[in-house]
């Protein structure tokens, strides 16, 4: 190996006896350290974020931001024992998997189930196999034990967090009705370490995100950035211990204004005060004059009995602005043909209201997700755009990873 400039790389091995040898050289050392004297405000982490709008940014977060983020949502929502055992998906790498499994644990001396690159179902056994109590994953996740007929291994859990993406309210029944866990639903950024709206036991309304967490304040914004009424659809603002610190990125000022930390999702406040989730900003699909959030199509879709999941984003159209472009992965025997487009479109008039169906229905083998199991919606956007180049010729580019022979199969 070389560095940019030609100039070859050491290369240290281990295993052997020479003074050189990595295993000599970790044993020459006394094993000890001095500690850092370090201060509340001084950086204790950099945390880069998803990368599910494009490029990824890199955040700071202090030593008290991570006291902030067990001493909130944990504190007052979880309400960790020492007796609980936390499980779940998400990478330590990530915030969400920092704190569940990490910096939850630790704080209040419980203990956490480790697992690596584990299916949903393999994850529900290990985590049923180790008495775990506290378990954090996706809805996706919930939905593929359910549709494999094993919600019983989630019906030991004390406490079931939902992350990383919408909870629908279909999914938070499924789950309640056929294991008796209340989903305790929550949004969360890299930005503000962990999560800061949700709600727990008695307090969840099905459908709702929740309240803010307390030590969290949180308001929508109109067009105009003035605080919008009830029921009025708006950016989602938010204040508390933490805040978005990016490093050396111009993208700080977009996300923070006037000390309020503006995530990128459209939100609204309802008649009791909770939260509810419409789409990330980015993903709201104007067809006809119409304003379509794609949560609410891909919820209505996974709703169908063939359907394992689906991503929904919206394709330019000329006549319409956009139409509903449904990405759909089906299960395991199903035949993907335009009969079967066609059914998934009635299903979902008959779902939500008729204009919001896809107009088009791509089935795909896998949709695209990055390392922490969210879902690329901008990578889907990227294919369509990279089908329309290639249309006019613009552009011979292969599709992503996955995505090949995405061509419509039913457009209407």
């Amino acid at each position: 190996m070389r560095t940019a400039a030609g100039a070859a790389l050491p290369v240290m091995t281990y295993g052997a006896d020479d003074g050189g040898d990595l295993t000599s050289r970790c044993a020459a050392k006394s094993g000890t350290f001095r500690n850092v004297e370090t201060a509340a405000d001084d950086v204790a982490l950099l945390g880069p974020t998803s990368g599910t709008t494009g490029t990824p940014k890199v955040t700071m977060h202090f030593h008290r931001d991570i006291l902030a983020n067990a001493d909130t949502f944990a504190r007052y929502l979880l309400k960790p024992t020492p007796e609980d055992v936390f499980a779940g998906s998400p990478p330590l790498a990530f915030t969400f998997g920092l704190g569940g499994l990490v910096v939850f644990p630790l704080r209040f001396g419980a203990s956490a189930l480790l697992t690596e690159r584990a299916t949903p179902l393999e994850l529900a056994e290990a985590a049923a196999a180790a008495n775990a109590s506290v378990l954090f994953t996706a809805p996706t996740a919930y939905r593929a034990i359910l549709k494999q007929g094993r919600g019983d291994l989630l019906s030991r859990l004390r406490i079931a967090v939902s992350a990383g993406e919408h909870l629908p309210r279909e999914t938070w029944q499924h789950i309640y009705d056929e294991t008796g866990v209340k989903l305790v639903n929550g949004i969360g950024s890299t930005e503000m370490l962990h999560v800061f709206i949700s709600a727990v036991g008695e307090d969840i309304h099905p459908g709702a995100t929740g309240v803010a967490v307390p030590g969290y304040r949180a308001v929508i914004l109109n067009a105009y950035g003035a605080e919008a009424g009830p029921n009025e659809s708006g950016r989602l603002a938010v204040i508390g211990p933490t805040g978005c610190r990016y490093l050396d990125d111009p993208r700080q000022a977009s996300y923070v204004h006037n000390g309020w930390n503006v995530t990128g999702d459209t939100f609204l406040r309802d008649d009791d005060g909770y939260f509810v989730y419409q789409a990330r900003s980015d993903n709201m699909i104007v067809s006809s004059g119409y304003n379509i959030g794609a949560p609410e199509v891909e919820a209505a879709i996974n709703e169908h009995p063939d359907v394992l999941e689906n991503a929904v984003v919206g394709r330019p159209d000329e006549d319409r602005g956009s139409v509903v472009c449904a990405f759909v992965v089906l299960r395991e025997g199903v035949a993907a043909t335009a009969d079967k487009g066609t059914e998934i479109q009635d299903f979902v008039k008959a779902v939500i209201a008729p204009y919001k169906y896809p107009r088009d229905v791509r089935f795909v083998t896998e949709l695209p997700r990055n390392p922490s199991g969210k879902l690329q919606h901008f990578r889907l956007r990227e294919a369509i755009a990279l089908e329309a180049q290639s249309q006019d010729g613009a552009s011979d580019s292969p599709p992503p990873p996955g995505l090949a022979g995405t061509a419509a199969l039913n457009t209407r």
